[in-house]
């Protein structure tokens, strides 16, 4: 073949070759079996087991809004770690009872998987599958309070059936717990909002995490204060991208700091 000819061929495969390499992605969804396989064998022990939720979130916000969250955070926690994965966010968590409804099941589109029903059955099933494919770190962590109790008792089991088998759940409380103190404290200290009028649902901290992501997932014309009937708890009319960002960056950097406290522990601690 003639060198201009052959420089023709080379140029209109070129979009396929690369297109052949694997993706610059940490996410289970984007790669093979093989290329997961490879990564584990070249290092990437760890794999992040993430725990979302399906509920309500007042008229203004989209009901995917912790998984959303969570695809964003455990990227950037995977990255600056090292050599972990996440596997596919867990989207059907505990989120209050069916009959008589009770918690977000009272809005439509909720979808619940309380503890007795599944939901640890799940987390356990989820992590025996990480366990079989050669994960040594199980990094458990939840954007939900509901989620948080289930993780818990699952690693402890866990960790207490493994034991001297290499390979250990760890359960990340600061994820959530400590960050959802510390970005309190920022509201009271820069905003001047007092703690008691911040509201846990819907509210500020959430409303600004996912504008800053995807400002297409608000609804600004039903931005309102929380009211019993509107499912929202505190005022996310003040929220903006500048303190999704913010806010973001504080669950990153707790869960980071615990995830490798724990690792050079060697073990899980309580919820501090």
């Amino acid at each position: 073949m003639k060198p201009l000819a052959t420089s023709l061929v080379i140029l209109l495969l070129l979009p396929m070759l690369l297109h052949a390499q694997r993706p610059d992605t940490v996410f289970f969804e984007d790669l093979t079996f093989d290329e997961i396989r490879d990564l584990i064998r070249g290092g990437a022990r760890n794999v992040i087991v993430a725990t979302g939720g399906t509920e309500d979130n007042g008229p203004h916000m989209i009901i995917g809004k912790h998984n959303y969250v969570l695809k964003y955070t455990t990227d950037k926690i995977a990255r600056t770690l090292g050599n972990t994965l996440v596997a596919p966010i867990i989207a059907y968590v505990p989120e209050g009872a069916w009959e008589p409804a009770a918690g977000h099941m009272l809005k439509p589109g909720s979808i619940s998987l309380p503890d007795d029903k599944g939901f640890t059955d799940l987390l356990e099933a989820a992590a025996n599958s990480m366990k079989a494919s050669g994960f040594k770190n199980v990094i458990f962590l939840g954007d939900s309070g509901g989620n948080q109790n289930g993780m818990k008792a699952v690693a402890e089991k866990l960790n207490a059936a493994w034991k001297g088998a290499g390979v250990r759940v760890l359960f990340i409380p600061d994820y959530y717990t400590k960050s959802h103190a510390d970005q309190e404290k920022y509201i009271a200290s820069k905003l001047g909002i007092p703690q008691a009028e911040i509201g846990n649902h819907a509210n500020i901290m959430d409303t600004s995490e996912v504008m800053f992501i995807n400002a297409n997932w608000i609804r600004l014309t039903k931005l309102e204060k929380g009211t019993p009937a509107n499912g929202v708890s505190g005022d996310p009319t003040r929220a903006t991208p500048q303190l999704g960002q913010i806010f973001l960056q504080i669950k990153i950097d707790n869960a980071v700091s615990q995830i490798k406290q724990l690792m050079a522990q060697g073990g899980n601690q309580e919820e501090r």
